[in-house]
């Protein structure tokens, strides 16, 4: 038989003298430890405040067309098909700004720590119905799927301080969900790539579009030599297609390939002033952020390999 993982709580006080020492925790199959490793729960205290802070900012300044379409023409929703599974009705402006009050409220008490399971409900609830009424007016902005994704699955682990170093089956699975929604949309972006546009896609001039469309004055100076562009869009395409290589990646190679994906959004923002804020929040779920609040003496401890 294997061999079996075993997850302990290594921050847990001897038992007092005289009595038994608890029951060993049983054992966990290796398998299971591999695909649903137990972290430190201060790491998704950690990610929690994050996204739940960033959800705030995202109604206001990126999926911001909720409340004007609502007071707009009616004829311009198409609702998207989640919303027709559901029956949802047009949103009227009234709904609009409540569903906005739910949002900032659940986030605010959300990413407190307090009532993690009902306000992150609330807000798994009211975000989702947010976003698919902004994506009913023509454009579904994919870079919003592991956002969405992450505030139906952080209320799932329940209680988690900022110093608890107490590992978790739960938020390992919830950090999963998060990171397999992040790849995937990476992964699925190369495959619609190459599924609509075809191999001319990366030898083709999109990049060169793209920039004589919307370019900055960095992006307009990357037109000339053409093959310069021609080259990225292989790169771009490249670096999609090896994204299920977060999910396998350990330690420093996978930081350094986060670190990757990271620069290449900061250089398409630089050359055409897109962002994918969204998504770079949750690549955020790959690294040990319980490092952020960790003691000195913990932080020596530290051999990179965790995560």
């Amino acid at each position: 038989m294997g061999r079996a993982a075993v997850i302990t709580d290594e921050s847990a006080p001897p038992p007092p003298p005289g009595r038994p020492a608890p029951p060993a925790p049983a054992p966990v199959p290796r398998w299971r430890a591999a695909l649903v490793p137990a972290v430190p729960l201060a790491r998704v205290a950690v990610l929690r405040i994050v996204v739940y802070l960033f959800v705030i900012a995202d109604i206001f300044l990126f999926v911001n067309d909720v409340v004007p379409h609502a007071e707009g023409d009616a004829d311009l929703y198409r609702p998207l098909l989640l919303r027709r599974l559901l029956d949802l009705p047009t949103p009227s402006p009234g709904y609009a700004h409540a569903l906005q009050v739910a949002i900032v409220a659940g986030c605010l008490v959300a990413a407190t720590g307090r009532l993690p399971r009902l306000a992150g409900a609330v807000v798994a609830l009211a975000f989702l119905d947010w976003v698919s009424i902004g994506m009913s007016y023509s454009k579904v902005d994919h870079d919003h799927l592991a956002l969405v994704v992450a505030t139906w699955v952080l209320p799932t682990v329940g209680a988690a301080g900022l110093r608890d170093r107490t590992r978790s089956e739960a938020a390992g699975w919830a950090l999963l969900a998060i990171q397999l929604a992040v790849v995937a949309t990476y992964f699925l972006s190369a495959v619609a790539k190459l599924r609509f546009g075809g191999w001319g896609w990366a030898n083709g001039s999109i990049f060169a579009w793209a920039m004589t469309r919307r370019g900055t004055p960095i992006g307009r100076a990357m037109l000339d030599p053409p093959w310069l562009l021609r080259a990225g869009q292989w790169g771009v395409l490249l670096m999609e297609t090896l994204s299920p290589l977060l999910l396998v990646l350990r330690g420093r190679w996978r930081y350094l390939l986060v670190a990757t994906f990271v620069a290449f959004h900061a250089v398409t923002f630089a050359m055409l002033t897109i962002h994918f804020l969204p998504l770079v929040v949750c690549l955020l779920s790959f690294l040990p952020l319980e490092r952020l609040t960790a003691g000195r003496d913990e932080q020596d401890g530290w051999d990179g390999k965790d995560g």
